[in-house]
């Protein structure tokens, strides 16, 4: 067990609703509505993070938006190193407050 791993543990009982799951075969954290907060991407966490806190994440040495794969980048995700992980719980609780406003779509059936 790595300590990215360990770390979504942590705040799985420290953040109220957090729960962990997974994304992309990566071990995460989601919100109540269901939608992933952080995840552990290698020994690193991925953060949800917009505006002044995705700002501020970005001056983080060696930070720097995720990309899965090559030429896949997904903006307003970002990779920080395990070198910074004492940043980690306070960027996990920033995220956790962006990804809670967000509503959950409902999914209409489609009709045959």
């Amino acid at each position: 067990m790595n300590k990215a791993f360990t770390f979504l543990e942590k705040i799985s009982k420290e953040i109220a609703g957090a729960k962990l799951s997974k994304m992309f075969s990566a071990d995460c954290i989601k919100a109540p509505n269901g939608k992933v907060v952080c995840m552990v991407w290698k020994d690193d966490m991925v953060f949800k993070l917009t505006g002044d806190d995705e700002k501020e994440a970005m001056k983080i040495k060696g930070a720097h938006v995720f990309s899965p794969m090559e030429g896949r980048v997904m903006g307003g995700w970002i990779q920080i190193p395990a070198a910074h992980q004492k940043l980690w719980m306070d960027l996990a609780k920033k995220s956790f407050l962006l990804v809670s406003k967000i509503k959950m779509e409902k999914k209409e059936k489609k009709k045959t």
